[in-house]
């Protein structure tokens, strides 16, 4: 295990009708003027806005509006914010909505306090300031209520990128997970997909002896075999969605993935789709990860051996670790495919003839070296096999 320190200050408030003492909590953490940032109407269409807005009122909070949010959060909508919180005299942040809202509310709380671009920082600049951030959670999948991390698409090129820093951590979040009970099956499965994802970046590593956070990763794909397909026969099934909820916060806040070195190279290879073709992230990584997953197993065939046989059950072949761990990826591909999620490049409106300028865009797009993840270290053609393998 690697030298790490960990600091996660997030307050979290979980349950049912936590949403209504929002006010209370912007309150304590110290808000005097709100930016209330959202998506598009469901937040409106279910009053969930209306309660916040109430909420703040009990406690003589003013706030202004600004919603559009989009999937993929774009930079304008961030210029737009930093904008109207200089000029409104806001103070703090609160995010309502899911992955895409929180990140673009960061960007934006960031931005405010920083005499630049806010693009420096999804360049590599750290995020070490930021106005106070709040989150009321409606979907499962990013983790970015808990995450120090953002990640904004620039329209100028359309490259998505993401930014990092203690500065991103929000002061609390709310998560009440019945707010995710009206979200479509596909939805859900995108979220589910991601959380999983999540785990797999940090679990494929170079560094030995991690068995702690092995068994931590290991025990939350555990919980996503167990709850996913629970959630999609029954959307109304709190507790499954409850379990989802935390692990997806608990997948993303970094603490699996501390002292060890992780990969992040699938990321990176989706978000030129989900930039590209506007597919949803949790979708892109879908398709990308197991591709990912069968173009690199051969690089610690006994790391794949081991979570096919911990997580899907596989039984462990030691005179052929590599039946093994062709196994698992195989099972991994199943479950995405059992719960909704697409399996090929097609589906997700991806062209083959687009895969050299999706390739090189990952490898060099935007000031990028040539390589990308820290498992194996990727050139520009290997990321061209890896969406081959999607086709």
């Amino acid at each position: 295990m690697q030298n790490f320190t960990f600091y996660s200050p997030t307050y979290f408030v979980f349950g049912k009708d936590q949403e209504n003492e929002t006010g209370k909590y912007v309150r304590r953490f110290g808000g005097n003027k709100v930016l209330l940032h959202y998506g598009g109407g469901s937040v409106v269409r279910s009053g969930l806005l209306d309660r916040i807005k109430t909420s703040l009122d009990k406690e003589a909070i003013p706030y202004v509006e600004l919603g559009g949010v989009k999937p993929n959060p774009r930079s304008g909508l961030v210029y737009e914010g930093i904008e109207l919180c200089r000029k409104e005299g806001v103070d703090f942040v609160l995010a309502i909505g899911g992955g895409s809202t929180i990140d673009s509310a960061k960007a934006i709380a960031a931005g405010v306090v920083y005499d630049g671009d806010f693009w420096d920082f999804y360049q590599g600049k750290l995020v070490e300031k930021a106005l106070p951030i709040g989150t009321v959670l409606t979907i499962a999948a990013a983790g970015s209520e808990g995450s120090p991390d953002s990640v904004i698409t620039n329209e100028d090129g359309m490259y998505k990128r993401g930014a990092t820093g203690e500065g991103f951590r929000p002061t609390f979040s709310i998560l009440n997970p019945a707010l995710t009970q009206t979200l479509p099956a596909y939805q859900t499965a995108c979220g589910i997909t991601d959380i999983m994802a999540h785990l797999f970046e940090r679990y494929f590593t170079t560094t030995k002896e991690v068995e702690v956070t092995d068994r931590m990763i290991e025990g939350l794909l555990l919980t996503m075999v167990h709850e996913g397909p629970r959630v999609i026969a029954d959307p109304n099934n709190y507790e499954a969605r409850a379990n989802i909820m935390w692990a997806g916060m608990m997948a993303h806040n970094n603490s699996c993935g501390v002292g060890r070195v992780q990969d992040w190279a699938s990321h990176d290879i989706e978000h030129e789709l989900s930039a590209l073709y506007d597919c949803a992230h949790g979708a892109g990584l879908a398709v990308v990860f197991p591709a990912w997953m069968t173009y690199n197993y051969k690089h610690d065939v006994m790391r794949f051996a081991q979570v096919a046989s911990r997580v899907w059950g596989c039984n462990m072949d030691f005179a052929n670790p590599e039946n093994t761990a062709l196994a698992g990826i195989q099972c991994f591909r199943n479950f995405l495919t059992s719960i909704g999620m697409p399996a090929t490049f097609a589906e997700l409106g991806a062209k083959e003839e687009d895969i050299p300028k999706l390739a090189h865009m990952a490898a060099y797009g935007d000031g990028r070296t040539g390589h990308l993840g820290g498992f194996v270290s990727l050139s520009e053609e290997d990321i061209a096999n890896i969406y081959r393998l999607m086709l």
